[in-house]
């Protein structure tokens, strides 16, 4: 019998248990539109999700040209028909009345609508006049991580081998880019060694730095039916807040911000110290492992503690955990991606594995995880700034064969340097060598650090700005011309979410008014440059999404992302399949490191390494030296204090993240009512420690405020460790009222008006965890946090005031369906 579930405060669903080593069972989640019936609906269109890394596979119900709902996809190998709140609810923000449908450009001070001609020819025109006057250095382009892999890879196409510049990079460099560096650090090359499926498997799930609950809510609940079940996992949580994932966990350790390098080099020696490591493993397919094992002889569990201020004998126990265990998998993202020495911790994460051979097994396996849902196709199609196929920029035999697929001279592809990343190519236009930007598909106005300092880079009369976008973001409000793009349901492409499983989504609707595919207006801008081969013939000779994605095989073929045995008929109709998939494993391949480390050689890897601390690489001759055989590399990296320490004027430590309910600047999320009710404001959280000493209360106004800005926020008073201010990043200010936000009357939301232009060494990923901050009181009372439902991470501590409209509005019931009994049981 069906089950009506409220999928706003019971945003998990019911369980269906299940046991170790068996499979997932399968619940279909569907939302309809009101009114409209299953037996409406005319088609279902092949999608999935499109707002996290987890690719939710579902259908989108067509009535009358129209979007009128999703269900999830059954068949598939992700979710096995599972949605969470944004992939139920967030389809409905196409519809909405603002979208942008028409070219807009800048006269007199405003943006004015005009027509795709005008609006490219302003494009095509300026962008020839920068090539002859300054070089292809004057251009960059700043992408998205939710555009389509055929799209990454023409704009990779015409940006290195068209226009010829080094400066392109996705918004993927603020949440992926650390997990890149990690596997290349590691294992020579890019590649998610686990699956999704080792949550069948494994004996221990360690959660380093990410809130699975809220990020990919499908694989909590698939957490959450293996707790249920027989043989439950124990879980290890590392995390500051007490989030769900935290309350389920057997052992969850709460670092001071900034010290994960600290922990796991603590964890690390406990796990040494007790032998409990797999020596013929390290032998046959390691090199460093005795450097780590001096660097962390020191690091004690009470020495790590002192630094940490967890308790060590919660360090021992998680050490114990993690190092008895027969199927180890750990998790990883933005808790240690954004925070202090990033790449170095990462990478620690992949050494606890390498030293225990918890390596391609059911189970037994890491997953560098990726914020973003297409962040994976950025770093595949080297949109993110690296060389497509991951290709080793520093290997002229790399560059050779790249040169070949295009059919240029080695010398089109701009090798001479490393890849600018996001936050260089920022400091270039600030300088003056960047004269044109083009943004696709992101918000920087709002998702970058320091955002005083984006708009003035921004708003500089002397940069050509040129944004691709659905919606009047407040980057759009800075634009020279504005390019109104079709979004997911209304184009065609493939993407590949955070396991490496590739999923076609099917245009199911007509996007509106002039909007135009991402693919469909860089092709439109290669053609009106000319972009030529070697031989005179088109640089970019495909047409439409299935002949890009052709080209992107033949680019792909030999390299670690093989997508040679996919066809856009062998993905329709049935599950997403992961990459490789060739000729010899059509079906895809499960897990990496199953019988070695493949791509580490030093003629095949991606990346020849980094000082973990500096961030210097370390070259051909060094790299060959130190691992002629293309083994997995153990990197050792000792603890550092953090640039910014807390002071007497900014006595807390600033932490951003995500809420469940939207997705990075509230483009969709803030625009589909459900999710809006469910987190309509931003918000502070701090502990009852801190609240108590300040005479501060649930509700109160205060203001955040750092040495780069403020915001404010309503106060939230949860069991966050003490010190700290949390706030959500995703707030900005298209939906504020006027004189709001930081060119208004007062400070703004946005919790990036506080945040440090600071960032790894290795990978070049901003620090979104560790800024210093102040608290002040604004308004005693006067309002009531943000509504959140009690099943978050967001959960006040017992006793504290909550809203009557906690969990949406009025509580309403959602018409939403489980079509399984066990969701009468709820989420637990």
């Amino acid at each position: 019998m069906d089950a009506r579930v409220d999928r706003i405060t019971r945003p998990w669903g019911g369980r269906t248990p299940y046991a170790r080593h068996g499979q997932w069972p399968t619940r279909v989640d569907t939302h309809l539109a009101d009114g409209v019936a299953a037996d409406d609906v005319e088609r279902w269109a092949q999608t999935a999700s499109i707002l996290h890394s987890g690719g939710d596979a579902m259908d989108i119900a067509v009535r009358d040209g129209r979007m009128v709902g999703v269900r999830g996809r059954a068949i598939d190998r992700v979710n096995r028909g599972r949605l969470g709140p944004k992939d139920l609810f967030a389809w409905q923000a196409g519809a909405s009345p603002d979208r942008l449908t028409r070219p807009l450009i800048r006269e007199g001070g405003g943006l004015v609508e005009t027509d795709w001609e005008t609006a490219m020819s302003r494009v095509v025109s300026r962008s020839r006049e920068l090539l002859g006057e300054r070089g292809p250095g004057s251009i960059g382009f700043y992408t998205s991580g939710q555009l389509f892999l055929e799209e990454y890879y023409t704009l990779a196409v015409l940006a290195r081998a068209g226009i010829g510049t080094n400066h392109l990079d996705g918004n993927t460099r603020l949440c992926t880019s650390t997990a890149a560096e990690a596997l290349k650090e590691s294992f020579g090359c890019d590649g998610q060694p686990g699956s999704f499926d080792d949550i069948d498997h494994a004996d221990v799930i360690a959660l380093f730095g990410h809130n699975l609950a809220e990020t990919q809510p499908v694989q909590w609940m698939r957490v959450l039916d293996r707790l249920e079940g027989a043989d439950p996992p124990r879980l290890v949580c590392v995390d500051p807040r007490p989030t769900r994932v935290a309350r389920r966990s057997t052992v969850h350790l709460a670092p001071r911000l900034g010290t994960n390098m600290a922990l796991l080099n603590a964890l690390l020696h406990e796990t040494i110290r007790h032998d409990r490591i797999d020596h013929a493993y390290i032998e046959a397919h390691t090199v460093g492992f005795e450097e780590l094992a001096a660097r962390v002889e020191d690091c004690t569990a009470e020495w790590a503690a002192a630094i940490c201020d967890v308790p060590a004998r919660t360090i021992v126990e998680a050490a114990e955990i993690i190092g008895t265990t027969d199927r180890l998998l750990s998790t990883v993202l933005q808790g240690i991606y954004q925070s202090h020495q990033s790449t170095a911790a990462a990478v620690q994460i992949n050494n606890l594995h390498l030293i225990r051979g918890m390596l391609g097994r059911p189970g037994a396996g890491v997953l560098q995880m990726n914020g973003q849902p297409t962040a994976q196709n950025t770093r595949e199609c080297g949109a993110n700034g690296d060389l497509p196929g991951f290709r080793n920029w520093e290997n002229d035999d790399h560059v050779a064969e790249l040169a070949k697929v295009w059919n240029v001279e080695p010398t089109t592809i701009p090798h001479y340097a490393p890849p600018t990343h996001a936050m260089q190519m920022f400091r270039y236009a600030e300088q003056g060598s960047i004269r044109m930007l083009w943004i696709s598909g992101t918000n920087p106005a709002v998702s970058l650090p320091e955002l005083t300092r984006i708009r003035s880079i921004l708003s500089q009369d002397r940069l050509f700005t040129v944004v691709q976008d659905l919606f009047p973001t407040e980057t759009v409000q800075l634009a020279d011309v504005v390019l109104p793009a079709a979004t997911w349901g209304e184009k065609t492409g493939t993407f590949t979410n955070a396991d490496r499983t590739v999923h076609l989504s099917d245009k199911a609707v007509e996007p509106p008014g002039e909007a135009r595919p991402d693919l469909d207006i860089f092709l439109d801008y290669a053609a009106r440059m000319d972009f030529r081969d070697k031989d005179g013939g088109p640089l970019i000779p495909w047409h439409d999404p299935e002949s890009a994605f052709e080209a992107w095989k033949r680019c792909s073929a030999g390299r670690p992302c093989d997508y040679t045995g996919l066809t856009y008929g062998g993905l329709r109709g049935g599950s997403g399949i992961q990459w490789p998939c060739t000729e010899e494993a059509p079906a895809g391949t499960p897990r990496l490191h199953t019988d070695g480390i493949r791509w580490a050689h030093p003629d095949e890897c991606e990346s020849y390494g980094k000082d973990l601390l500096t961030g210097a690489s370390a070259g051909v001759v060094e790299y060959r030296s130190l691992n002629p055989e293309g083994k997995a590399m153990i990197k050792a990296a000792e603890f550092l204090p953090l640039h910014e320490a807390p002071s007497q004027d900014h006595p807390f430590q600033l932490t951003t993240g995500r809420t469940l309910y939207h997705f990075h600047t509230r483009t969709r999320t803030g625009r589909t009512p459900q999710l809006n009710a469910a987190a309509p404001d931003v918000w502070v959280e701090i502990s009852e420690a801190d609240a108590a000493a300040r005479d501060l209360e649930e509700g109160d106004l205060v203001e955040v405020t750092s040495p780069r800005g403020a915001l404010r926020g309503r106060l939230r008073v949860t069991d966050l460790r003490q010190g700290v201010l949390f706030v959500p990043f995703h707030y900005g200010y298209w939906d504020t009222p006027a004189g709001s936000g930081p060119d208004g009357r007062t400070p703004g939301r946005a919790a990036n008006e506080a945040t440090v232009t600071d960032w790894d060494p290795a990978s070049k990923q901003p620090l979104f965890k560790t800024a210093a901050a102040g608290l002040t009181l604004v308004e005693k009372g006067g309002g009531q946090p943000s509504p959140a439902p009690t099943t978050t991470a967001s959960e006040p501590r017992p006793g504290s005031r909550v809203p009557a409209t906690e969990g949406g509005p009025s509580a309403r019931v959602l018409q939403t369906i489980d079509t399984d009994r066990a969701s009468r049981e709820g989420a637990r």
